[in-house]
């Protein structure tokens, strides 16, 4: 899972990226200090993988991973390639999902690139420029597909649905906000548009409002974001930047003062795992636990297949026990068998979050 940083210029991405992490990119107070995307991998933090390394005593523990990346911020114009908009808008083409960093606080000692702070207004410029990189794409895709549908009448859906939202987009609307049949959904992400990219709105608070979450500004974004499904996280980025220099239980102790539940990365992993609808499932024994990350609705084979393309192939069946099961029997499979509570799946199944999961093959 890749997800991108944007925003506009002095928003505070580069202090969140350093934060969550810990790679070191430059923060300045003055735009486009970022011209290469930053890139950093963090862990998925996954308790139940440590209590299954305990319970196995094992020599390895594999989390999951996200990879994140820093991109440069964007202004007003980029489609056009203002601000070297051009090249960065085809760094966000290469993300899985958007977390889009908007500044919800005031610090006249931090240049705003619009002189004023309006997140609706940031939102809409970021916006604008994904919309318009979008239409000038589609009007090249517009031209190719009109000309083949004249030869081939079964492409005439193909282009009425291109039309469709093209004209979306003209009334500056995200395709993502575009009502569409499951069908024309799967064909619409076939395009790689930007602004059908999913989306995770980060309101930038100061340390003053992170404890309740909320100010004017974060109203703004909440609003912004109903409106198209997308999900928030209220983030302070400067207390992000010092709970990365603690460890474990002293980041816990000094959120726990600040009245803040859980960290920003927390938030963001919460958030994206949501918005792309992932879930994980477990493998467990003495060489080692790890979590695998799939999308919610993946059947046995294809989540075998995961591990190594042999499983899937070869599939046979899958013995299976849901974490919160295991637990119960202390990680004790023989008594998990007694009990009835390892289950025997087909292809079939469809794996579930925290299904702790053995699969069987023929090679």
């Amino acid at each position: 899972m890749r997800l991108g940083i944007v925003g506009l210029p002095n928003v505070g991405k580069s202090t969140l990226f350093n934060a969550i992490t810990k790679a070191g990119a430059e923060a300045a107070n003055y735009p486009f200090c970022t011209i290469e995307p930053n890139v950093g991998v963090v862990t998925v933090p996954d308790q139940r993988l440590k209590v299954l390394h305990d319970m196995y005593n094992s020599k390895k523990t594999i989390y999951t991973t996200i990879e994140f990346c820093d991109i440069a911020g964007l202004v007003k114009g980029a489609s056009k390639g203002e601000g070297l908009g051009n090249k960065f808008l085809g760094h966000i083409r290469e993300v899985d999902a958007i977390v889009h960093v908007v500044r919800c606080f005031e610090n006249d000692n931090i240049v705003h690139v619009e002189g004023h702070i309006d997140p609706a207004s940031d939102i809409e410029v970021i916006n604008t420029e994904l919309i318009l990189s979008d239409i000038e794409m589609l009007e090249r895709r517009l031209q190719k597909a009109a000309k083949a549908a004249k030869a081939d009448r079964s492409l005439q859906g193909e282009v009425e649905l291109l039309e469709r939202v093209y004209a979306w987009l003209g009334e500056g609307k995200n395709a993502r906000a575009m009502e569409l049949g499951e069908d024309e959904a799967a064909f619409v992400k076939t395009l790689d548009l930007l602004s059908y990219k999913p989306i995770i709105y980060v309101a930038n608070v100061s340390d003053e409002d992170i404890a309740s979450g909320d100010n004017r500004y974060v109203s703004q974004v909440r609003s912004i974001a109903a409106g198209e499904n997308a999900e928030v996280a209220v983030i302070c980025a400067e207390i992000e930047a010092e709970v990365a220099e603690l460890d474990d239980e002293e980041k816990n102790l000094f959120l726990q003062e600040l009245g803040i539940a859980e960290s920003g990365l927390d938030q963001l992993i919460k958030a994206s795992y949501s918005l792309l609808d992932l879930i994980s499932f477990l493998t467990a024994g003495e060489p080692e636990v790890r979590a695998w990350t799939i999308k919610r609705g993946t059947k046995a084979p294809q989540a075998a297949g995961k591990i190594h393309s042999d499983f899937e192939k070869g599939f046979i069946r899958a013995e299976t026990i849901a974490y919160d099961k295991l637990i119960e029997c202390g990680g004790n499979l023989a008594t998990a068998k007694e009990k009835g509570l390892i289950r025997s799946e087909g292809k079939d199944y469809v794996v579930k979050d925290g299904d702790v999961m053995h699969f069987l093959f023929n090679v």
